[in-house]
């Protein structure tokens, strides 16, 4: 199997996703791009590299400690349980995209607790409630967003479910990372 070795041209596209990016661009330095040396990224001999995939086939471990995190949600990391009503109607608003971007905000806030960065992380499970046609796409472009910055993308596994923890819960997403 082929290992995907990041260009010049895809570093380009990174520093311009960098420049061009809300969340990024609040940073006082920029994220550094260099791949991360515990893993190996995995594509099939010949793919098409003219069709956007927000994920990688596979990814081999090849050192590292993983880093297992609890599954997020759009509620803040550090929140009260059992949940508390006026929280979930602050923070679980009827908008998929919002609620998978205040779990990717969690989520990150984690791993850089661990040491680690977005560029570290390996696997995304990303669960959705009540789905709509569309909805796996919506939350792909988000998620997609807060690794740009770090010209890598995880594997993951993206599920529709019937229900999650509470009834404004649109997402859930687990991850885990393998950091030093």
């Amino acid at each position: 199997m082929k290992t995907f070795r990041p260009s010049l041209a895809l570093a380009a596209l990174g520093a311009a996703a960098l420049a061009l990016s809300p969340a990024v661009s609040a940073q006082t330095k920029p994220a550094d791009t260099t791949p991360n040396k515990h893993m190996e990224i995995i594509h099939h001999p010949n793919y098409d590299k003219t069709v956007f995939m927000p994920f990688v086939p596979a990814i081999k471990i090849k050192s590292g400690k993983v880093l297992w995190l609890a599954g997020g949600t759009a509620l803040p990391v550090y929140h009260d349980h059992p949940h508390k009503r006026d929280q979930l109607q602050k923070y679980m608003v009827n908008d998929l995209e919002q609620q998978v971007r205040q779990t990717m905000d969690g989520i990150k806030q984690t791993v850089e607790a661990a040491g680690g960065s977005m560029k570290d992380i390996v696997h995304l499970f990303i669960f959705r409630a009540r789905p709509r046609m569309g909805d796996i796409g919506k939350a792909s472009l988000v998620v997609n967003e807060y690794f740009k910055p770090y010209n890598h993308k995880p594997t993951t596994t993206n599920l529709a479910v019937l229900e999650l923890g509470e009834p404004e819960q649109l997402v859930e997403i687990q991850a885990f990372a393998v950091i030093d």
